[in-house]
This record gives C-alpha cells, structure tokens and sequence, in this order.
C-alpha cells in the first residue's frame, strides 16, 4: 500500500510578515538514531515572529516552529530508550550525539542538529535516545488542556525558568521580569511556583498584563508610567533580580524599536549584588535571502557599565536548553503543582496559521497552539 509521503506545514519562503501552509516532503529515518514524531500540538513562539519579520534565517524556504510534542510514529534501529507509541516533547535543542569534553554551544532551535521546523504534521528528531522528552501517559494526558501544559517544556517553559535560574534566583527575592509574551509570563509564573516575595511584570499589552495579575504578580505598563521610576518607589532599595524576556526587538514607549531598553530598565531596578537573567534573544545578523531585514538590528547596544559595575550584579545570557531542566519541570506538570497552560489564548488548525502569525504579531494573542487530529 502506497504510503502518504507529503505532509502539511507552515512555511516561511523569504517574505517578511508571510507564511504559508504549503504540503512538503514527510520526514523518514535517515539515521539509526533518528525517530519520527507525529505532532499532536504545535505552537507559534513570540522567537518565530524575529524570522516572521525578516530579520532572522538563512535560506529559505523553512518550516515554521520549534515547539511540539506527539508520539513517536518509527524509530530507528539503534534507538534503545524508545519505542513507537511513547508520548513525547520535542525540545527546541536536540541532542549532538558527541561528548562534550567542555560547556557545549546551545544550538539556536536545533537547527544545526538537523531538527526541522515542527509547525507540521511529522518531525524527524536526530539522536532521538538523548533529544525526546518523555511524558509520563495517565488517564488525563491526552487531554488537550493537559497536553497543552506539557508542551510548554519543549521552550518557553524552561526558558522563563531558566531565566530565573541565570539571574541567581532564591526564595524570597522579589523580581522584575520584562515582557509579559508566553516566555514572560512563564517567568513570573515560575518565579511565584519557586518562592518569589513579589514578581512585577512590566509590558503595554493590556491583554497579557490581564493574565500576569490573574496568577498574582504586579503588573506595570510601560506606556502609562516609567516601570523603573514606578518599581523603585515601591522597591526602594530595588529588586533582586530582573529578567530580560523580551531581547532584541524591544520597544520603547514611543513605539519604537530601542534594542538596550530593557537592559537598561533592567539595570535601573535592579538592588545592589543582584542579579540579571537575559533570556530574550538578541541574535542580530547581516542581511540574507531569509532575512532581508536583517542588518535593521544592531548587534551591539549600549551597556550602563558604571551603574552595574556600582551595583555589583551578576549577568547571565543565552539560549535555553530545555532537556537540562525538562525532568523537573515534567514533574511539575504531572504532580499538578504547575499548569502552564493557563498562557493559552487560542486553539487553532494549521489551515489557520498564516492569519493566527498575523493576529500574534499585532499582540491580539498570547499563545496560539496549532492542533492536529
């Protein structure tokens, strides 16, 4: 019997501001340790919208997306972990399959370890044994609610988590996280599940400002008064800690692009020997046929190094590899403790993508996931 060998996806194919749902060649084992994942639920992640823009990528055409998770349709035959049937996430970074004698570079989305975009029907996933997360099957996994939960450890989960963990967080600190998108509101999420005093969250969308207060942190908009004027004159000797979830495609109060405000806001509340968790992405790059925007962001900013170097902060930035933090945050989900769905604003089709891309970039959404029969 003929098999279906073309799948749909969403693509990117050059055009900023444009996606399409176009059919493609379906993903087959093309190494013993590959395995191929039917996705279930995929998800439109605020770090597509810097490809969706131009401003990011290589050549195209690509596959949309690096968050999914599904069961596991075929693997190959040195998979020993694994079987065909397992309900699993796929990670934003995947495995190399080398030994890392010393700290390995995070690969941005998988990319360079030969994951495709995942807002499609399959994936392949290189070094399947070290790269899938395992999701632990009870009568309510599948739940498309529960489901949802699950996924969120494939990126935005564990990089707000992270984003605590790279500014020294410890229970009992307050903190300031900057940006209120799905990874923003995760931080703050993450920061009251671990202990936070008080978590302001500082953005100009009403809608995600809404959601951040539902789950008890401090909203500030950015457009109706200066979040470090206003933090300090209820933080008077500052926060502890400040997280950047917004990166380089930050906007000042005008509107505009200012790719150093949040480092600068971020540097402005922080307390004296506290600590900056920088999570949003700042990858500027020249001009490509995927980005033809590209050379639009600057890849260097402005840094206040007198008022950091008189404060005595810490500063740690990078690309979040979920699989370090992925166990503990399963358990998290599973136990019932930590539902980080609550972020959902729309469930959609994949036929529905191209006008859902539209309807996030415009801030008319926080979380938009893409479900498959």
């Amino acid at each position: 019997m003929a098999l279906n060998l073309t799948m749909q996806a969403v693509v990117y194919s050059g055009t900023p501001y444009n996606v399409s749902v176009m059919d493609v060649p379906r993903p087959t084992i093309l190494n013993h340790t590959d395995a191929i994942v039917r996705i279930t639920t995929a998800a439109i992640c605020g770090s597509d919208l810097h490809m969706y823009h131009g401003v990011q990528g290589g050549t195209p055409p690509w596959v949309m997306g690096h968050e999914a998770l599904g069961w596991i349709s075929e693997v190959g035959d040195a998979v020993s972990s694994l079987s065909v049937g397992d309900y699993v996430v796929i990670p934003d970074n995947v495995a190399t399959g080398h030994l890392n004698m010393h700290p390995p570079e995070v690969d941005s989305f998988g990319t360079g370890a030969g994951l495709g975009g995942l807002q499609a029907e399959y994936a392949r996933v290189p070094f399947a044994d070290n790269s899938l997360i395992p999701v632990p099957l009870t009568a309510n996994t599948t739940n498309s609610t529960i489901e949802r939960d699950y996924m969120t450890v494939s990126d935005i989960f564990a990089t707000g988590w992270s984003a605590l963990t790279y500014s020294g967080f410890e229970p009992g600190d307050s903190v300031a996280v900057f940006g209120a998108g799905p990874v923003g509101l995760l931080a703050a999420y993450s920061a009251i599940l671990r202990g936070a005093s008080r978590v302001y969250s500082i953005d100009h969308v009403p809608m995600r400002l809404e959601r951040v207060a539902s789950i008890g942190a401090i909203p500030v908009n950015f457009n109706e008064t200066d979040p470090v004027e206003h933090i300090m004159s209820l933080e008077p000797n500052g926060v502890t800690r400040a997280v950047d979830c917004v990166g380089m495609e930050a906007v000042n109060r005008d509107g505009r692009i200012q790719e150093d405000i949040v480092l600068q806001n971020m540097i402005g509340v922080a307390a004296s020997q506290g600590g900056l968790g920088q999570i949003g992405v700042f990858m500027a790059q020249a001009n490509s046929s995927g980005a033809p925007l590209g050379s639009t962001l600057s890849p260097n900013i402005t840094f206040p190094i007198t008022e950091f170097f008189g404060k005595h902060l810490r500063y740690e930035a990078g690309i979040v590899d979920p699989k370090i933090v992925a166990p503990e945050l399963v358990e998290l989900i599973a136990s019932g403790r930590a539902r980080p769905g609550f972020i959902t604003s729309e469930v959609i089709s994949i036929d529905e993508a191209p006008q859902y891309y539209q309807r996030f970039d415009r801030h008319e959404e926080i979380k938009v996931y893409i479900q498959f029969p």
